[in-house]
């Protein structure tokens, strides 16, 4: 996935309400009066089981678990529309026709290319939403699983 990709998924789980980079930061006390370097032991060792029980590493760079819609070609569009107008007027009436055939094809094929952007951009949006709810549940997966390493060692997360 190239940095565009990235940085569209990562606006959508913005917009989403989620962060890419530091989402989900759980809040731990040591129950036991456990020294901050035993503290900073248990964290590295959670984060490696809970990475490792999840399948999921924060640590990581949010990645596609599927590739983006692809861009559709240009179908239509105001050009198009109007030479196929003009090619369809002029073979009914003439050079009049072919001037109103410009005209009408120029308009639909406006209208079609519209249409074609409008549904590409949804299928992106989706996209983006789709895989926003994926990393999301990722790291629900990876926090649950590393709150229960930290809570068996003595420590209370929230």
């Amino acid at each position: 996935m190239n940095f565009s990709k990235a940085a569209i998924a990562c606006s959508a789980m913005m917009l989403l309400g989620t962060s890419c980079w530091a989402q989900g930061e759980l809040v731990i006390y040591p129950n036991d009066g456990q020294s901050r370097e035993q503290q900073d032991k248990d964290n590295y060792e959670c984060y490696g089981w809970a990475k490792q029980q999840s399948g999921f590493d924060p640590m990581a760079p949010p990645k596609a678990s599927t590739p983006p819609p692809q861009q559709q070609a240009a179908k239509g569009g105001v050009g198009r529309g109007a030479l196929r107008g003009a090619a369809i007027g002029g073979i009914v009436d003439g050079s009049d026709g072919a001037k109103t055939g410009a005209a009408a094809g120029a308009v639909i094929g406006g209208v079609r290319r519209r249409d074609q952007l409008r549904q590409q951009a949804v299928a992106e949006q989706q996209w983006a939403q789709q895989e926003a709810a994926q990393y999301q549940g990722g790291r629900n997966d990876y926090n649950r699983a590393f709150a229960a390493c930290m809570e068996g060692r003595g420590y209370t997360v929230r």
